[in-house]
């Protein structure tokens, strides 16, 4: 191949765009924009006639969707796939517990958080879906709704999503795209037309779903500057904070997750303690904790029969249930894929269980807090005698947070404060929500990199136009029936997605069977080389007892393992079998020689060898050196890193070891390949022929052997 010249060479290199799925998606949404803001009554009947043709035909199935997916995560975690990684088996998580939690709950809450804090629990009181007003049962049960709309269900809609993106992008080589998800029901089909239908149907809905948060974030803080500085509440003033907020999270969105997003979601999560913190003190601790109490046991005992209630018995109840439950179950239907993203890309290391257990408990934990002390916070004043805060929250709910904090000491700071909190929600989301859309829309070799910067841009700006647009509808309303609309096409795919990620799973258990089908093949070997005349056990014992050093550990793969390789690669070559082997050196100059053998269109088999320093046992009886570490010769396999020592292996051992691991990956594929129902995961083979290097490293001296 010619060399490039020189003046592009040193182009930093672009990341191909998705053609059908961005220009299908830009083009919809800003026609839309355009239209909403053009024909504005027009857009706003529309949208209504819509939302009650979805709520009449389709509330049911939103209840139940919402019902299935929570049920389908908890088996999913306490199941034996509980313990498979989100990517290979050697990986380790890239974020601590405390920054992946804060990534975790910002992300996934944005500033309607507080706007519903207050608004939903007063609201729910003075007018619930069933019972008396303003009782005591009404008050138990406003809090318990707000939960329930903020609770579990929606987490487990996130958590499918990620399990999903994670478990075929970092585990099986795919995409970091929705479409990866439905490799096992469609096979190749999904690099086509059902693929980009996908991923145009996950655009729409995150922008939808962003848009709305980010339409409540304006309205609220449009309220918050009104309170603290007199400035105008109305619609320009809320258009310039959006451009304002634009500018913030496209800087935010540019810099990328770990410098951009990991630090407004740690300041995020502390400064929103504090804010409970305060309102737990001012309030009276003692209340406040022991109606948290309470509220959990009420969620707890109630959420059986909250979660399936479609209120059939009900007559009127359309009207309430479009406004909260199917809004909240579309909402985050459309959040999915945004978020669910985004949480793959942080949780890589994980297992299924540890995900499902910090991305449902983590989040609510936090949303638990906040949401209580708030909300029974705003029900104390409600209950005081204090009937005009009641009526100004229901009517105007951007006013009620506000209007809370303003009979409390130092008001004034705390507002502020408030404000800066929710300006910070306001940019994580919209930052998170630009960088997600951009990885959408773009075609990824590497899942832990993002989007072009000139894409990340793009989509913060059309999501500033499209909340301008459905604020200038019909304000937060149009949002809300924008998201029951669209959060239903992609509702459909979450039944592919688990679908094809409990298939996916079930190859796993072939894998271990493979195993066990061929260890007493392995054992039986091994304890007849050991009586062989090369290995005897003495020089058994000195292996064991041994701590080579680096020079030791490189001239054992160039005199004995390199020529093992090339004797199985050149048999497998006889045989009319692809093969390629690698002698690299790492990036941190580690020793790595790699074996790949061609499987066609399935997953290819990868046998590596990587020199790794290990602490010196107190134990060790041969020393090559007063260093504190010694070499290590450790395999490598496709699936992960097996964490054993074959320095010191004799040519044939170390050949009978491949062997054994190439059967073991024989009798995978074919278990996969036979079982009833089930399909071979497709591998990206793009790869086929470039070494696998482990943590992503770079190589210093690529030398291609064969």
């Amino acid at each position: 191949m010619p060399e490039e010249p020189n003046d592009t060479a040193t182009r930093p290199s672009r990341t191909p765009v998705k053609h059908t799925v961005f220009w299908g998606s830009a083009i919809a949404l800003v026609a839309f924009s355009v239209w909403a803001i053009a024909a504005r009554g027009q857009a706003e009947y529309a949208i209504g006639e819509m939302v009650g043709w979805v709520s009449h035909y389709f509330g049911w199935y939103y209840i139940l969707t919402g019902t299935l997916v929570f049920a389908f995560v908890i088996i999913l975690a306490f199941s034996k796939y509980g313990k498979v990684k989100l990517g290979p088996d050697h990986s380790k998580p890239d974020f601590s517990v405390f920054a992946w939690a804060a990534m975790l709950f910002a992300a996934g809450i944005g500033v309607d958080l507080m706007f519903y804090s207050v608004a939903e629990p007063v609201t729910q009181y003075l007018a619930p879906p069933t019972g008396d007003a303003e009782t005591v049962e009404a008050a138990r049960q406003s809090i318990v709704w707000t939960l329930f709309h903020y609770g579990l269900t929606g987490w487990a809609m996130y958590t499918l999503m990620g399990i999903a993106l994670a478990y075929f992008s970092f585990r099986h080589g795919l995409s970091l795209t929705i479409r990866s998800a439905l490799y096992p029901i469609f096979g190749k089909r999904v690099e086509g037309a059902v693929g980009d239908a996908v991923d145009i149907a996950a655009v729409l809905g995150t922008v939808f779903g962003v848009a709305v948060s980010l339409g409540i974030g304006v309205v609220q803080l449009n309220f918050g500057l009104h309170h603290l500085f007199g400035l105008p509440q109305n619609e320009t003033m809320q258009i310039a904070l959006i451009a304002v907020a634009v500018l913030m999270s496209t800087a935010s969105a540019v810099a990328g997750i770990d410098k951009g997003i990991r630090r407004l979601s740690e300041l995020n999560v502390i400064l929103a303690i504090g804010l409970v913190v305060y309102m737990m003190v001012v309030q009276g601790p003692i209340d406040a904790l022991n109606k948290l109490v309470l509220n959990v046991g009420d969620y707890a005992t109630r959420f059986a029969t909250m979660t399936l209630d479609t209120m059939g018995y009900n007559s009127g109840a359309d009207e309430w249930m479009n406004a909260w439950t199917l809004f909240f179950w579309a909402w985050w239907i459309a959040w999915a894929p945004f978020v669910g993203l985004f949480l793959a890309k942080i949780s890589r290391g994980r297992t299924i269980r540890q995900f499902v257990g910090a991305a449902m408990i983590v989040p609510f934990i936090f949303t638990l807090l906040f949401l209580s002390v708030f909300g029974n916070a705003a029900l104390n004043r409600v209950r005081g005698g204090d009937a005009a805060f009641g009526e100004t929250t229901m009517a105007t709910p951007e006013q009620g947070f506000y209007t809370l904090l303003s009979q409390y000491p130092g008001a004034t700071f705390v507002a502020g404060l408030a404000t800066f909190v929710g300006l910070l929600f306001y940019v994580t989301s919209a930052d998170s929500g630009a960088i997600v859309l951009g990885n959408f829309t773009s075609k990824l070799s590497d899942p832990t990199k993002d989007a072009s910067k000139w894409m990340r841009v793009f989509w913060s700006v059309v999501l500033g136009l499209l909340t301008i647009a459905m604020l200038w509808v019909n304000g937060v309303t149009a949002l809300q029936n924008a998201t029951v609309v669209m959060g239903l096409p992609f509702s459909f795919v979450l039944y592919l997605v688990a679908y094809g990620l409990w298939k996916a799973l079930r190859v796993e258990t072939y894998r271990a069977e493979a195993k066990k089908a061929s260890l007493h093949a392995f054992l039986s070997e091994r304890s007849t080389e050991a009586k062989g005349p090369e290995r005897s056990w003495r020089s058994r014992i000195g292996r064991a007892m041994s701590c080579p050093s680096r020079k030791q550990v490189e001239r054992y793969i160039e005199t004995t393992a390199l020529p093992a390789f090339e004797s199985v690669s050149k048999e497998l070559e006889g045989q009319g079998v692809e093969v390629a082997l690698h002698r690299v050196d790492l990036e941190d100059g580690s020793p790595y020689l790699e074996l790949q053998v061609g499987m066609g269109t399935e997953q290819y088999f990868t046998y590596a060898l990587l020199g790794e320093a290990a602490q010196k046992p107190s134990f060790a009886a041969r020393t090559v050196s007063e260093s504190d570490e010694y070499w290590r010769l450790t395999v490598q396999l496709s699936e992960g890193h097996m964490d054993y020592d074959v320095m010191g292996y004799t040519s044939t051992q170390l050949i009978s070891d491949v062997l054994d691991h190439y059967e073991n990956h024989l009798e995978f594929l074919r278990l996969s390949r036979e079982a009833p129902g089930s399909s071979p995961i497709p591998q990206d083979n793009s790869g086929f022929g470039e070494p696998d290097l482990p943590g992503q490293a770079e190589a210093r001296d690529d030398e291609t052997v064969s």
